[in-house]
This record gives C-alpha cells, structure tokens and sequence, in this order.
C-alpha cells in the first residue's frame, strides 16, 4: 500500500485553490509516521516538493528508518516555500528516492503536444540533472489519467507512475494507487480505512473505477 504525503506545518506560499485540506499538522504527520513504521508493505511518498519535505519530512524519517519518494515539481525549484537544488540532493544523499511531479502543477489529462514535452520531458530531464542520474517514477498531478496519458509514459520509459485513487497496489506493477493523507484524518481512520482489510465491496468500488480511467 502507498501513502501519500503534501505540504505538513505551515505553507510558507500562496496555495492553489483546493489544495489546503493537503496540509497537515506535524502532530498527524509523526503520529501517521509511526502507525505505518510497523506495518511491512507500506511505500511512503511527498507529492509537490514543498520546503516542509525537507525540514520536517526527512529528519522524521531518519529518525524511524524509514524511507521515501519524493515527486518534485520542477517548475518550483527554488521558490518560496519549495524545494531548492540543494534540498533535492539532500534527500538523494540520504536516500530518499527522488521522482517528477511535472513542471507547473497542472492535470496531464488532454495536453498539446509542446506541453506534454514540457511536463512529461523537460520536467524529468530538470530533475534528473540535479540528482545526477535518470529519474523513472512519475506521480500524476491531481490524479487525472486515461489510456492515452498512461501510453505515452509507457513510451517514455517510465518504470512507475502513481495515481491518487486511493485502492491498495499490487507489488511491481506498473500503475500504482495510493492513499492521500489528508488534515481530517486521524490514525484511527487511517489504520481502519488502508492499513487494515478493505472490504471487497469497495475493492471493487476502486478497481472498476481505475479500469474505467484505463479505458477512456
């Protein structure tokens, strides 16, 4: 299963309208970070690059042994309260797996072709240069896919790509679900709602919607 983290603490930027319910507070962070620390199978992941994966995420991770995947946006290195360069092969160095997140925060559903280049290549190849190797996972910017999208970074030789849908993965596979952790949760829903037996009505629930996505 996959757990998806955004912004924790305080922004130190403007948001994006619908983005605040992302952010959580520490407390719920450190409290989420010790439910999954005991549990096998559980793939942590920070979606947006924002400063806070730096200053609160890693050391917390460190502290459990723990590690994780970072999906930057490239469009923002260096920007107020976003990664740097430096930030970035912090975590490379302690590491952290290092992915895309695009460039400019935008849904890759339905993109002409120069911004398809711009956020499926460009963004990559910016990342990959600070790292100073080839990244190979993507996470898709609000979870928007379909059956074009998914070809083309097949295409571009993407090993994952990970979505927001919120159903257990399977090992290995190409397209993988995951969990957001949201500033209403608390380790209690977590522990009911994905760390334990979902039940096979809403596994279905989530399955055909992910086919449907697939499809169209």
């Amino acid at each position: 299963m996959n757990i998806c983290f955004h912004g924790v603490g305080v922004p130190d930027r403007t948001l994006e309208p619908g983005e605040a319910p992302y952010w959580i507070s520490p407390s719920l962070f450190h409290a989420v970070l010790d439910e999954v620390a005991g549990h096998g199978g559980v793939r942590i992941s920070f979606d947006d690059g924002n400063a806070s994966d730096v200053e609160i995420g890693l050391p917390a991770l460190l502290d459990r042994g723990l590690q994780a995947t970072f999906f930057v946006l490239a469009g923002r290195l260096g920007a107020r309260g976003s990664l740097g360069e430096d930030d970035i092969r912090e975590l490379d160095a302690q590491g952290m797996v290092i992915g895309t997140h695009g460039m400019d925060h935008v849904p890759w559903r339905g993109l002409d072709d120069a911004v398809r280049d711009r956020e499926l290549v460009a963004a990559r190849d910016r990342i990959s240069t600070v790292v100073g190797r080839r990244v190979d996972e993507a996470a898709l910017p609000l979870g928007r896919y379909d059956r074009r999208l998914l070809g083309q970074l097949r295409g571009l030789g993407y090993a994952h790509v990970h979505t927001s849908d919120r159903a257990h993965a399977r090992p290995g596979a190409w397209l993988q679900p995951r969990f957001s952790v949201v500033g209403t949760d608390t380790v209690s829903r977590l522990r009911a709602d994905v760390l334990g037996p979902q039940p096979v009505r809403r596994r279905i629930g989530r399955s055909a919607v992910m086919f449907a996505k697939r499809l169209r």
